[in-house]
Order: C-alpha cells, then structure tokens, then sequence
C-alpha cells in the first residue's frame, strides 16, 4: 500500500498534537466509528498469535465525544468503560462526559471509539498526548486488560488513525493506510448504503463457538476466516485503484465467508435485505461488525443506486455513510472547533 497522498488524494491523518502541553483544565476528543470490508474476527486473539489476520476498514464520520474537565476530587466514574480508562490514567481529578452519535448494537464499532475518544482525552488533559499506534493499543488493552472483555484491534484502530486502513493481525499489529484520491471518496459516499437494522442479538456464546470450531480445526470455519483474511488486501487494492464495482464483488464474497461462520451470525431480516438488494442490482452486501443484527452495507452499481436505496430504506433505519478524513481530534478548552468536509 502506498504511504504518502498525492494532492488530489487522502490518506487519513490525525489531529492530535504531537508535542508535549502542561495539564489544561478542558479537552475535548473525538473519535470516528468504522465500516469493516473484509477480516473481520481474524483481528481477535489468540487467531491473530497462532494464524495471522488481516482486515480492510474505513473510518466514517460518526463521532464518540469524550469531555474531561479538571475537579476538586477523584471521584470514580459509574459508566464501566469511563471508568476504566479513568483508571488507565491513574484515577486524576476530573469529571467525565461521554457521548456518540452512534446508534448502540450498530456493529459500527461505537464503543471502541469512545474508548479511543477517552484514552486521547485523558492523556492530553494530563499533559501527555499520544497518537496513532499507541492512542489504538491504549484503547484497546483498556478493553481487553482493565474490563476483561474480548475483542479485536481493527476499531481502535480505525478510530485512532482515520482513512482507510489495511490492518496486519499478528503477534504485533501494523496498520498501512490506504490512499483513496477524493473522486473514489465522493463515488463510495454515493454507492455505498449503510442501514440499521435495529437487532442486535450478537452473544458471547456465538463468539465462543466460532473460535472453539476454529481451535478443534473444524474446516468450513477454518476455510472462511482464511478467506476473509484474504480479501483485505484486494479490498485495499481496490478502494487505491478507485474500482467500486470491484470492492463490491469482493464484499459478497466477505459475506459469504463470514456467514458460514455460525448460523446465528445472520437474521431473516439480514437474510431478506441481502436478497432484496441483490434483485434490485445490489454488488455486495454484508452485515457489520461481528453481526447477528445490527448495520447492514450495500455497495451498489453506479446505474442502481436509487433502486438500491429505496429497498434498503425499506428494511432499515438509514445511516449516513462520509468518510471520516481524520482519526482522533483533540482541542482544548481555548482551541476552536474543528471543522470537518
């Protein structure tokens, strides 16, 4: 993947500053959710220790906001990721706020960007900013150390850089961004459709049979995270050489892999929107995320997209799809509001 843009061409970068700042009394931090293409669940361990993952993602500009505000006492917050991260930091004198704009249950990765919101928020306001790599690793073991909890790294990762990313899952994870020139960026806001199912019925125990299928070798499991593993790298080629018709095709061939996982990955409603989709022209569909509901994405042909939408529209709740050009933003107190196209 290249890693520089062209000046007509994107290849996300992040507003957090790079220098050290003495502790300031107020920061605010944002942090983009994600669309995942392909290698979803290859980003989870011990898959990404023992096999090697792979994940294509892009950024979008639904926001988490994190407020940190000094006080007069450390008082521990009662929301368990705030409070997490709050003891990341080392349990500081300040109030928390946190809010989104994106919708619970989503599949959009909504509580990785808050948690990547809070960690550059904390660390600003204490005088310490980070950024990149380390802002996505901070977020993430605050997740999987302090809380306890399962996941992977491909969120925090698209909520710490921005753009699009291709992601190598290993013993250390890498993330390449993906240069997309603009005319890509305004075709994919137009062909491509996301909805929210309003389901949301993922579980622990799907999660724990995908993997103890995986660990006892089962083949059609084994088969289909390899096969999503190996798409984000033609996803990533496709989205450089700006060939939606092509991302499309591969997203169906994403989707297909990652149904045969489990059974309870899709619904009747997800199966329906797929169908429905297809006959009205539809390149690729998939559900988001980890799935069993959720947000649905829809790549359509240039010549069907407003056939494409109307079904859509009629089974979901839309969900504005713009490419989030920035990961983290950060200001002070003082600084003014960042202004995003």
């Amino acid at each position: 993947m290249r890693r520089d843009a062209s000046r007509d061409s994107f290849a996300g970068h992040v507003d957090v500053h790079s220098k050290l700042m003495p502790p300031v009394s107020r920061v605010i931090a944002t942090a983009p959710c994600r669309v995942d293409l392909a290698g979803g669940w290859t980003d989870v361990a011990p898959y990404t220790t023992e096999v090697g993952g792979a994940v294509c993602n892009i950024a979008i500009e639904l926001r988490a906001t994190a407020t940190v505000t000094s006080a007069a006492s450390a008082e521990p917050p009662t929301d368990p990721l705030v409070r997490a991260a709050w003891q990341r930091a080392g349990e500081p004198a300040v109030s928390i706020a946190l809010a989104s704009e994106i919708p619970v249950g989503s599949g959009l990765g909504g509580s990785s960007a808050a948690g990547v919101a809070l960690a550059a928020a904390l660390a600003t306001w204490q005088g310490r900013p980070i950024r990149d790599q380390a802002l996505a690793e901070l977020s993430r073991s605050t997740e999987t150390d302090t809380m306890g909890l399962a996941g992977g790294c491909q969120d925090h990762y698209a909520s710490s850089y921005g753009g699009a990313l291709l992601i190598e899952c290993g013993r250390e994870t890498t993330a390449h961004r993906v240069s997309i020139s603009n005319a890509t960026i305004r075709e994919l806001e137009h062909r491509v459709i996301v909805g929210f199912t309003g389901e949301s019925r993922m579980s622990s125990r799907t999660i724990t049979a995908v993997l103890d299928a995986w660990r006892a070798g089962e083949a059609e499991t084994c088969g289909a995270l390899a096969t999503m593993a190996s798409l984000a790298a033609p996803m990533a080629l496709a989205l450089e050489s700006g060939d939606i018709d092509q991302l499309g095709r591969l997203l169906a061939r994403q989707w297909t892999a990652q149904r045969a996982l489990h059974p309870t990955i899709t619904t009747p409603l997800i199966d329906r929107i797929v169908a429905d989709t297809t006959a009205a022209g539809a390149l690729g569909v998939k559900a988001l995320g980890a799935s069993g509901g959720g947000c649905v994405m829809v790549i359509a042909p240039a010549d069907a997209v407003d056939a494409v939408r109307r079904t859509m529209d009629a089974h979901t709740q839309p969900v504005p799809f713009r490419v989030a050009r920035s990961g983290a933003d950060v200001r002070t107190g003082d600084d003014p509001p960042q202004q995003r196209s």
